[in-house]
């Protein structure tokens, strides 16, 4: 009989491309990793990995094992939903990957929701982008997803995957005290073109949204300084380094010497869940993208 969890560890190693990249998603050692591999080729009479420079590939036994492994993992999942939607009660654990400012300015009050309307749920929050949610939705490592896409550039979703709105993100601009536009009701994209700009690193979604919004306005942004989080992007604004664009998800207080200076053509960023279709029945599921979508509501009756 085929150990499940040694099943999920190869499949993890597949599609992870290392032992040491399978234990950090599995949270185990390598060592731990090794152990269980070499069981389940004794299990099997198969050898399923072997190395490759310094680590390792799976041979064509392994490739054909994970992906039975794939289907019978989705099949467990199946079974836990319908055995959950059985029972009709939101119970077990859920975990919910979300991106910062969700994290910050949505997650609170859901996961508070959460507790109080099902105490024999216990959800736990992990800080995420989407680029890395996405995946580990997929691979079963994270059950339920915050992501989020713009208005003018879509986040594709891959197959078997089902979503949900939560809500719509006004984004302002933020600019020094001095700026000339600061004390504006509104300003225009273009009106920054002379700008050095605060922006996300190279390479995340964001950036790439920022860079592709401004140059869609004739706008060829110079990017002068780079920072994950909003309160840093925040304070190099502050600093009369540039100017930034602001999400009013997760803002926080707004420094001093910041001002905050709507955009005429309004953008936004869409929020939703997303979740694997063969979880959709799981009581659990559907009760935190519940809790999930109150909680964008409060949000958006408390901006208006």
């Amino acid at each position: 009989m085929l150990n499940l969890d040694r099943l999920r560890i190869l499949h993890a190693i597949d599609a992870h491309g290392s032992v040491s990249a399978a234990a950090d998603i599995l949270h185990v050692t390598t060592s731990a990793i090794s152990q269980q591999m070499g069981k389940l080729e004794r299990e099997t009479g198969q050898q399923l990995l072997v190395k490759n420079g310094r680590g390792v590939r799976l041979t064509d036994a392994g490739r054909l094992l994970s992906g039975h492994a794939e289907r019978i993992l989705s099949m467990v999942e199946l079974a836990h939903a319908e055995l959950e939607a059985h029972r009709g009660a939101a119970v077990g654990t859920l975990t919910i990957g979300a991106f910062p400012t969700a994290a910050r300015g949505l997650l609170p009050g859901a996961l508070a929701s959460l507790r109080r309307d099902h105490p024999q749920l216990r959800a736990y929050l992990q800080e995420m982008e989407p680029g890395e949610a996405i995946p580990r939705v997929m691979r079963g490592d994270v059950d339920l997803a915050v992501v989020l896409d713009w208005y003018n550039k879509p986040l594709p979703l891959p197959d078997g995957l089902a979503k949900a709105p939560l809500l719509d993100d006004r984004v302002d601009v933020v600019v020094p005290v001095g700026h000339p536009v600061a004390g504006r009701e509104w300003v225009d994209l273009e009106e920054l073109a002379d700008d050095d700009w605060i922006a996300w690193p190279q390479g995340q979604f964001c950036c790439e949204w920022l860079l592709f919004t401004l140059r869609g306005k004739g706008v060829e942004p110079r990017v002068s300084h780079a920072a994950d989080e909003h309160p840093t992007q925040m304070a190099l604004v502050e600093a009369g380094l540039g100017v930034a664009v602001s999400p009013r998800l997760g803002r926080g207080p707004v420094p001093d010497g910041v001002r905050v200076v709507p955009v005429r053509d309004t953008m936004h960023r869409h929020v939703y869940a997303a979740w694997r279709t063969d979880a959709d029945r799981r009581p659990s599921i559907r009760a935190a993208v519940r809790a999930l979508g109150r909680a964008g509501e409060g949000m958006i009756a408390s901006a208006t």
